[in-house]
């Protein structure tokens, strides 16, 4: 049977568990939010590259990208995950969707895959699911973070395509659709959607001044491609992080919740034995007293 004492220690070691989980749903609340003006900064970005690639491809007639020519049957694959539990099953989503991907694309064997992975949870699982991974990129903690982990991951995709002969590039991540509920994407990053390209081009120039440029067309197209490539990764892992902060307050707070209902189970039953040891010392003076009553 439980002590008055074993109840006092489980009740202080609960409240501090509460109090740990009251200050992880704070963060990840502060962190969303971080993370979710990010991504809003970065479509600002996208809409300015945008306007970049249409300035240097109106009137052009023939689009002509200068990839890489690459093998079909090779891929590279970015998965975005965390490096963190308590964010409940978004790894284990996000590896089953890239995995089902990927296992459609046509006449691309397992071993000509090539994974770097986001975070050490996605490392695991994806390894668990049979898919070799030959690189792990630590998930950044804040959004200062991101642009290292950027420029790393372009340095993965530059190797692949020169040593490797890589065409193709996709990202599979998680990305918010409401304040509480996320969901797996796939972005083909490479190679670059020529018709994309040229609906750019089309596009009519929003303003009376039309753009011009000096310097050389194909290294300035290269530029803007590079830019285009630097702000798809950086939304990924921004909408990726503000995806498992999302998860991780909803877990945080479910565990909340049933750390409350513990705390009042916890403090019910310590003034039930509370009360139990009042009522038994003062039963005890009473039979004192009859006893006392008697022997006079």
């Amino acid at each position: 049977m439980e002590t008055i004492e074993d109840l006092k220690r489980k009740i202080t070691s609960t409240e501090d568990l509460k109090s740990v989980v009251r200050t992880m749903k704070a963060l990840a609340a502060v962190k969303i939010r971080q993370f979710e003006k990010a991504v809003e900064a970065l479509k600002d970005y996208h809409r300015t590259i945008e306007m970049g690639l249409q300035a240097v491809l109106r009137n052009r007639a023939d689009i002509t990208i200068g990839a890489r020519a690459g093998s079909k049957n090779l891929v590279g694959a970015v998965v975005f995950g965390s490096d963190q539990g308590m964010c409940g099953q978004i790894n284990d989503q996000i590896v089953s969707h890239a995995m089902t991907e990927m296992n459609q694309l046509p006449d691309v064997e397992k071993e000509n895959r090539f994974v770097v992975a986001v975070g050490q949870r996605v490392y695991t699982r994806m390894q668990e699911e049979g898919q070799k991974v030959e690189a792990y990129v630590q998930v950044p903690g804040s959004v200062t973070g991101i642009i290292p982990k950027v420029h790393s991951l372009l340095s993965h995709i530059d190797s692949w395509q020169r040593e490797r002969n890589v065409e193709q590039i996709f990202l599979y991540y998680n990305r918010q659709v409401s304040a509480s509920r996320y969901e797996p994407c796939t972005v083909h990053l490479l190679p670059v959607d020529k018709q994309w390209l040229e609906r750019i081009g089309k596009r009519k120039w929003p303003g009376k001044s039309l753009p011009l440029f000096t310097m050389d067309w194909d290294p300035l197209f290269s530029a803007l491609i590079r830019q285009y490539l630097f702000v798809s990764l950086h939304r990924a892992f921004a909408e990726s992080l503000a995806s498992e902060n999302a998860s991780r307050l909803t877990s945080m707070q479910g565990a909340e919740k049933n750390i409350s209902e513990q705390l009042d189970s916890l403090l019910s039953r310590f003034h039930q034995q509370r009360q139990m040891a009042i009522t038994g010392e003062l039963l005890d003076i009473v039979a004192g007293f009859e006893v006392l009553g008697g022997d006079n």
